[in-house]
């Protein structure tokens, strides 16, 4: 037989239970109240179980006020779980989205482009040589001399107007988000470094 001041205590506990969820307590500061409130309300029933008029009738109060104890921790634990469970989704952090135009540097290679000597070189070399080999015997001799002159000095203007024309390239190698590989080459020094993060930014990259 349930009697009606079990009835009302659980009532009542319900009551500060709810009290105590507004209050956004922890899951584990929710259980300690729980079960404080249960352990209160289950001394208090054992109490009004022994005003009872025959020991029949407080034998049923008695059990009926643990099976009241029994369920409220039941019911505290069932709680405390699901408190845990909604604590670890909002917790939880969102899937990282994958940038398919997003990488990260993984080298920056350097290299020198040998160029290549023009005309104006050929001819500027020649005309040097030529006025060398003028200076150089007579005759025939003389002669001879400014055509290997001329020769020599077209060779060499070639080959310096060459050096002067050497050129830089930086080759940047970006590994994407996707797992993809790109170079991309700069004759311009681009300042970035391994590790830098970059996307795409029109035909090249840019740091982000």
């Amino acid at each position: 037989m349930i009697r009606r001041p079990l009835i009302l205590a659980v009532a009542i506990t319900a009551l500060f239970s709810t009290s105590a969820f507004a209050q956004n307590l922890s899951p584990k500061a929710q259980y300690a109240y729980d079960t404080k409130q249960a352990n209160t309300r289950y001394a208090d029933d054992k109490k009004l179980c022994a005003e009872e008029s025959s020991s029949k009738a407080r034998m049923q109060c008695l059990r009926d006020a643990k099976s009241e104890y029994d369920q409220a921790i039941i019911n505290a634990k069932a709680a405390q779980r699901a408190g845990n469970a909604n604590v670890g989704q909002q917790n939880k952090q969102p899937p990282h989205q994958i940038c398919a135009e997003c990488g990260k540097v993984l080298a920056v290679n350097v290299a020198e482009k040998a160029g290549e000597g023009g005309a104006l070189g050929m001819i500027g070399g020649g005309v040097a040589g030529a006025l060398l080999g003028r200076q150089v015997g007579g005759g025939r001799g003389k002669d001879l001399a400014t055509l290997a002159g001329a020769a020599g000095g077209a060779y060499a203007g070639k080959q310096v107007e060459g050096h002067m024309k050497n050129a830089k390239t930086w080759t940047v190698t970006v590994q994407y988000e996707t797992g993809a590989k790109a170079d991309f080459a700069f004759d311009q020094d681009p300042g970035l470094a391994a590790g830098d993060l970059v996307r795409n930014s029109g035909n090249g990259i840019a740091r982000r």
